[in-house]
């Protein structure tokens, strides 16, 4: 056991789960800029005093997920005694996040290159820099598997104990209609498709129903953000996962689990 201070980077949308009610899988990266998974982390079922922004240093006692075999794979030994610490702000064209994600990892360009590295278990979350954005699709999706999530719900509706000692049920959060992939092309030209799998994506799209736009409005505002904001004006990254099923098996296990899009700035930009 280990107490480790990890830069939040990633939250994935929660997902169902038949133990957990639902789980979301976090990852960040250490001071040196070495990357951890946090996995499960049931987040709505933290305390307030536990949860954790994006972009926010935590503390936690972290051990090796002995269940996953990916080398950034750890478990937190109480997920309750998680410290949240200060937050990275945007100031300066997000010069401190710069320094921290971009400066203290290698920004990978080459599809291949992290197929052939996730294969041989080298790593399994990277930050990538598409060449070119192609498009931004949207897809309709059937609902997720309707045992789990029926378990899961039987499990919010029986009341969780929350870290204050309190008993609550927990309402799930809403199944998303839709797939969002991004069409992008890397540095030697290599065309993939992949899925968002960002909390932030869907937050964007339930906040637009939430304004009282039909789904397939809401749906298409979502990708004109994606698409005519962040892959136009911004200077886009992606944090890639692999999922722990297909880690290693696929022909390509990757999907993108954030983003990474500060504004262009040039002097920033410069080789560091």
């Amino acid at each position: 056991m280990a107490i480790e201070k990890i830069l939040i980077t990633v939250k994935t949308y929660p997902v169902t789960s038949k133990k957990y009610v639902e789980t979301v899988c976090t990852a960040g990266i250490r001071e040196d800029g070495s990357w951890v998974r946090i996995y499960p982390a049931p987040f709505r079922l933290l305390g307030k005093e536990s949860q954790y922004s994006k972009y926010q240093w935590v503390e936690l006692d972290l051990v090796r997920n002995d269940t996953d075999l990916r080398p950034e794979s750890f478990r937190p030994v109480n997920i309750d005694a998680i410290r949240p610490l200060n937050k990275i702000d945007t100031k300066n064209n997000w010069a401190e996040r710069r320094r921290l994600i971009l400066s203290k990892n290698v920004v990978r360009t080459r599809l291949d290159e992290i197929i052939r590295d996730a294969n041989e278990n080298r790593y399994s979350l990277c930050v990538f820099k598409p060449a070119k954005i192609r498009n931004f699709l949207v897809k309709p999706k059937t609902n997720e598997k309707q045992d789990r999530r029926a378990a899961a719900q039987e499990l919010a509706k029986q009341g969780m104990l929350f870290s204050s000692g309190e008993q609550a049920e927990l309402e799930l959060m809403p199944a998303i209609p839709y797939r969002f992939l991004y069409e992008f092309e890397d540095a030697v030209g290599r065309t993939s498709k992949m899925q968002i799998d960002d909390w932030e994506t869907s937050q964007l799209y339930l906040s637009c129903t939430n304004r009282g736009h039909t789904p397939e409005q809401a749906a298409e505002m979502v990708k004109d953000k994606y698409l005519n904001d962040f892959a136009k004006k911004k200077d886009l990254h992606f944090f890639l996962g692999t999922t722990k099923r297909w880690h290693g098996l696929s022909p390509n296990p990757f999907l993108i689990v954030g983003t990474f899009h500060p504004p262009h700035s040039p002097q920033l930009e410069m080789p560091l």
